[in-house]
């Protein structure tokens, strides 16, 4: 049998064997963001999502979501994630009933991470409580976003970025943050990737490289391959 043939095969029983498990849990469950999962990997390939949903990823957002539980941060207007990818952390944090949120917007410069992210987040885009948008993170207009968070209700708008060991020019980001917003921001010490490019050493210099001017928590965790870094506070 051709080996391309074969792979194509295993890679076909896989997939479905992954399905199989996800319809399980929805039926046991009764879980949207089951059925969510489920609905997008029908649509794209299982490879490219679970990356995002691996152990060591959902575990990190888990944490966030946690972290902002413990200090009483639940209810918010907007909610822009940048590097937002496909759309995994957006959607945990509307399926968490400990959060009122009025929308997710889900930023990503990966054009590829959009309809990835629409699919995953089905239950949420077709009430409008979440968007995607491909942009670089240099570009956006943050004055503009924490005016129009600020107006929903009187409740705060958020700045999420798990991906700050990507930015290679942290300081010209940073700095097109207005003052008094509300941030949560990751980093890790995975040096060992090239697309690494401002990782922090440990937990202490990625708080002096994230200035904030209330810090309401900082903390780590260790994972696999890296420790990763977390700060929630006001810039």
């Amino acid at each position: 049998m051709n080996h391309h043939f074969q792979d194509t095969v295993r890679a076909e029983e896989k997939d479905e064997f992954y399905h199989d498990i996800l319809d399980g849990l929805s039926v046991f469950m009764d879980s949207p963001f089951i059925l969510d999962i489920l609905h997008a990997i029908r649509e794209y390939p299982l490879l490219r999502l679970g990356q995002s949903l691996n152990l060591w990823q959902v575990s990190s957002k888990k944490w966030l979501l946690d972290t902002l539980s413990d200090i009483g941060e639940t209810e918010f207007g907007e909610v822009y994630i940048l590097g937002g990818w496909y759309g995994v952390l957006g959607a945990m944090l509307l399926h968490d009933p400990r959060f009122s949120i009025d929308k997710i917007v889900s930023v990503d410069i990966d054009p590829r991470c959009d309809p990835i992210a629409q699919a995953l987040n089905r239950t949420h885009v077709e009430c409008g409580k979440f968007e995607s948008a491909t942009a670089d993170v240099y570009d956006l207009d943050y004055a503009g976003i924490v005016g129009q968070s600020a107006g929903n209700g009187g409740k705060p708008g958020l700045l999420i970025n798990t991906s700050c060991e990507h930015l290679t020019d942290f300081e010209l980001w940073f700095h097109r943050i207005p003052p008094q917003t509300l941030m949560v921001v990751q980093s890790n010490d995975y040096f060992s990737c090239d697309e690494h490019t401002n990782c922090a050493a440990d937990l202490e210099t990625f708080a002096r490289q994230v200035p904030l001017s209330e810090v309401k928590y900082q903390g780590q965790m260790q994972l696999k391959k890296y420790t990763r870094f977390m700060l929630v506070g006001c810039k």
